[in-house]
């Protein structure tokens, strides 16, 4: 059987032999787990945070759903005033073609 080390190149072989190394000699663990004993850092909230944040979460949600509600509404008028803009140049020009004829 060949070793496919002694094929490539020195550093290369070196630095798979040290991965294989270190792979069989250690125990895997999570990711999380290395810094689960680690301290977190904790930032100061902001003004809009402590109100995101606050127990009358209900509010946020309310505001949300106007600001969701009255965006729907807006574009409902403004597609409609478009509509009747084009209907009423397509009613001008059927009644302009049937004038020509």
């Amino acid at each position: 059987m060949i070793n496919i080390l002694t094929l490539l190149p020195p550093s290369l072989g070196q630095l798979l032999q040290d991965a294989q190394d270190a792979a069989s000699g250690s125990v895997a663990t999570a990711y999380d787990s290395v810094w689960a004993g680690a301290a977190v850092p904790i930032q100061e909230m902001s003004g809009l945070e402590d109100v995101m944040l606050s127990d009358d979460k209900i509010f946020v949600v309310l505001a949300v759903v106007l600001i969701i509600w009255v965006g729907i509404v807006i574009l409902l008028l403004r597609n409609d005033a478009r509509l009747k803009a084009v209907e009423r140049s397509v009613e001008e020009r059927i009644s302009a073609f049937d004038d020509g004829l």
